[in-house]
């Protein structure tokens, strides 16, 4: 299958080479001061238009200011970058759930809370045995339960539903827990230090298994950080240092594995978040490539979308991506009127003025969405 749009960035030079500096993105070399926030350019589609669009990007969210009544989505960044106020940091994970975005800021050591209703921005409490090191995601269960794993404390942290911190799981040099999937009565836990994944008793947090070790070869694992439950009761763990997203049965077998190391469509030079649509559609970001990748059922690239340091989309190292379907009411305001939303993606950037952007998936009314003529290609439809 063709790709949309021709991947725009050569493949970054892999220099992490500790867990850590992975989580990190690996600048290379000193901080420097982030730049102001471009203007925006309008309504941005990919594919652009006159194709057939099938995602929009929204917003962006960094500060409280985001969320302001008047806040467009077309033109938010004319003003420049709000100097007052409390900001994200350096945001790793993201999930919607109840209105309210929660993202897991490394840089800062917490987990903030953006409510979409309030328009407010506060942070889950940490005092005692919830407080908070190095937050790198956050899963949210049904009934509102949060799991944040913290690579800091080298443990899983659970907080119930009004965000209270109940417990934490695992011992300091057990594990160095990046991501958790919830999978019914376990959690599954991504170990970047020992490369495995870890299942859980979600109630107790007792150990019931683990699968993997260091290698490249079938079943085995290299620097294994987001995971993600696919629709068809498989799990799927990305692999950083493998290039690659490698799946897995409940209890470990490995199946199959998608992508490898390179620069054309499709590949991956350092995979990080992954999240999966209720079609099957696999999305995988890539710090590298500056975007995120959407995958179908059968590991088929269909697009990908966000551009580096562009217009008011831009993405800069992103690492956590997540859908969610409950939250397009909250951000319907910010698409066109013709883009009819069928769910939302956020995508957490660890670097640079955009923090946590926010895309649509849907389709453009009037439009035919069977075949995209341009590029020859089916549509995600």
């Amino acid at each position: 299958m063709k790709m949309l749009e021709k991947l725009s960035k050569p493949i970054a030079a892999m220099a992490c080479a500790a867990s850590l500096a992975l989580l990190a993105g690996c600048t290379g070399g000193p901080a420097q001061p982030e730049k102001e926030r471009p203007i925006a350019r309008g309504p941005v589609f990919y594919p652009p238009l006159p194709n057939a669009p099938r995602i929009q990007y929204l917003t962006t969210i960094a500060s409280e200011r985001d969320l302001a009544p008047e806040h467009d989505g077309f033109a938010d960044f004319i003003v420049g970058e709000d100097k007052g106020g409390q900001k994200l940091s350096q945001p790793y994970g993201v999930a919607l759930h109840d209105h309210k975005v929660y993202v897991a800021d490394t840089g800062a050591g917490n987990i903030a809370v953006f409510d979409l209703t309030k328009r407010s921005l506060s942070y889950m409490p940490g005092p005692g045995g919830g407080r908070l090191k190095r937050p790198i995601n956050i899963r949210i269960d049904a009934d509102g339960t949060k799991y944040v794993t913290d690579t800091g404390r080298e443990q899983v942290l659970v907080y119930d539903a009004a965000d209270r911190f109940l417990r934490a799981y695992g011992a300091v040099g057990e594990y160095r827990p990046v991501d958790v999937a919830i999978v019914g009565e376990r959690l599954y836990v991504t170990d970047i230090a020992h490369h495995q994944v870890h299942a859980l008793d979600k109630r107790t947090g007792r150990t019931l298994f683990s699968f993997g070790k260091a290698g490249s070869g079938e079943g085995e694992l290299f620097h294994p950080t987001s995971i993600a439950l696919g629709p068809d009761g498989d799990l799927y763990v990305v692999e950083t240092s493998n290039y690659r997203v490698q799946r897995f049965t409940p209890d470990g077998k490995a199946v199959r594995t998608y992508g490898e190391v390179g620069t054309s469509p499709g590949s991956f030079a350092r995979p990080k978040g992954i999240a999966f649509d209720r079609s099957g559609r696999m999305l995988v970001g890539d710090a590298a490539f500056q975007n995120v990748q959407m995958f179908d059922k059968d590991g088929r690239l269909l697009m990908f979308f966000g551009e580096a340091e562009s217009g008011g989309e831009g993405v800069n190292l992103p690492a956590g991506v997540s859908v969610a379907y409950d939250g397009i009411a909250d951000f319907r305001r910010f698409a066109d009127p013709r883009f009819e939303l069928e769910y939302v993606i956020l995508v957490a950037s660890q670097f640079g003025p955009n923090k946590v952007d926010v895309f649509g998936f849907g389709k453009m009314k009037g439009m035919d969405y069977s075949i995209d003529g341009q590029s020859g290609a089916r549509s995600a439809s």
